[in-house]
């Protein structure tokens, strides 16, 4: 997916896919994004990772992979995925 993609999208996309957020799920990724004032690709990139890693939504895991890249020194995707996996939140687990 490409940084240029909004958060909209990605939500819309994942319904087409077959992945159902409830209501009260996409209010929470739009207030953790607001409450953390991250870019919409470090929002995009951590509910993605909680989907990968969880098998479905976790709001606190989600509030901990958003509020973990939103550090000012992480810049890239390739800089938030090092920091996540220094931390151990990878997919092959």
């Amino acid at each position: 997916m490409k940084k240029t993609h909004s958060l909209a999208y990605y939500l819309e996309d994942l319904w087409s896919r077959g992945f159902k957020l409830s209501d009260e799920d996409v209010h929470f990724i739009y207030f953790g994004k607001n409450s953390t004032n991250v870019e919409e690709w470090k929002t995009i990139l951590a509910l993605k990772m909680t989907l990968k890693l969880q098998k479905k939504f976790d709001p606190s895991f989600y509030i901990s992979v958003l509020e973990h890249i939103s550090s000012s020194s992480i810049t890239t995707r390739k800089q938030a995925y090092e920091s996540l996996e220094r931390r151990g939140l990878t997919s092959n687990q």
